[in-house]
């Protein structure tokens, strides 16, 4: 036997007591009141019991999907279809990826000063999208630049891990505003072509650019980063820059999309869909069924008979 409460035990609890406490006159209507109390908390309880082996159908679809997501300062510029950050769209969009190709695996790759692997392949839809959602960029105090080019090894190592297996398509989406600040030249991806067979690199960001907002040290109210160059200092921008996405797009042997436009990434997602073996598969799962009816019934005919009680006494 299992419970499933459907208000908080706790607060269910308060609400009984307060109940109870509101105690009615004669003995016969209060007895009727606690019994009535009681139902509602078994009610609420929702009370369920074994009913034997379920047969649950999921879905699997045979890729790999790994996101490489740019976290640096840049990302929260806000110039994306007016003035959302960056970042915001990129975790909108990737949950449209993720719900599109469910049943697929999904593996979350951040980098700002270094590549970091926050989730390995899972088949659990939910937590990569949570882990995505999670993404923030590194504070401005610890950031040192920007490049694209820390996340190339890890990049080929987890595609190459997922490709010798043999038995499923490799998806990437390189996410980035394909800005470079460090001062280094963008190095060739080509190495990892050979272990991707689909995705797209994703580019964030407009050529006019868009003013970056972090989190003030003394309130809780965004301040601009500035542009320490030239004095007066100015609030720095950031502007997307196309050629890097798109060198880096030709080296892995994908698509490169402005995701200005979110629908220009379903052509893509045709693409995976119909180049990735999708089964339905049969998983057997304890099944338990609701016993709260028998409560209610009871629980209701105490509240008719308190109903009519109380007119026939008005």
């Amino acid at each position: 036997m299992i419970i499933k409460p459907i208000i908080p035990i706790w607060l269910m609890t308060v609400i009984c007591v307060v109940m109870l406490l509101l105690k009615r006159k004669g003995r016969v209507p209060y007895i009727r009141q606690i019994i009535i109390v009681i139902l509602m908390f078994a009610v609420n309880l929702r009370i369920m019991i074994p009913s034997g082996e379920a047969q649950i159908q999921s879905k699997q679809m045979e890729a790999d999907v790994l996101f490489v997501v740019d976290d640096t300062i840049s990302m929260v510029a806000r110039d994306y279809n007016g003035e959302t950050e960056r970042l915001t769209a990129v975790k909108e969009d990737c949950k449209y990826i993720i719900d599109k190709l469910y049943g697929a695996r999904f593996a979350v790759i951040s980098f700002n000063n270094k590549a970091n692997m926050l989730s390995p392949f899972t088949d659990d839809a939910d937590y990569a999208n949570s882990v995505i959602r999670s993404i923030y960029p590194i504070d401005e105090l610890y950031a040192t630049g920007s490049s694209m080019n820390v996340c190339k090894d890890i990049l080929i190592d987890t595609t190459k891990k997922s490709y010798d297996k043999g038995d499923r398509s490799v998806v990437v989406f390189f996410i980035s505003d394909g800005e470079i600040t460090n001062g280094e030249a963008l190095t060739s991806f080509k190495d990892a072509a050979k272990y991707i067979d689909n995705g797209a690199v994703l580019g964030y960001g407009t050529k006019e650019g868009g003013e970056m907002y972090v989190q003030s040290y003394f309130d809780d109210a965004p301040q601009p980063i500035e542009d320490t160059s030239d004095y007066p200092y100015k609030p720095a921008k950031s502007k997307i820059d196309e050629d890097n996405l798109t060198k880096i797009a030709s080296d892995l042997d994908i698509d490169y999309i402005n995701m200005n436009q979110r629908e220009n990434i379903d052509e893509v997602i045709q693409k995976v869909q119909s180049s990735s073996k999708t089964s339905l598969a049969r998983e057997s799962a304890d099944g338990y069924t609701d016993v709260y009816y028998i409560f209610v019934v009871p629980l209701l005919l105490l509240l008719i008979y308190e109903f009519v009680d109380y007119r026939r006494r008005g």
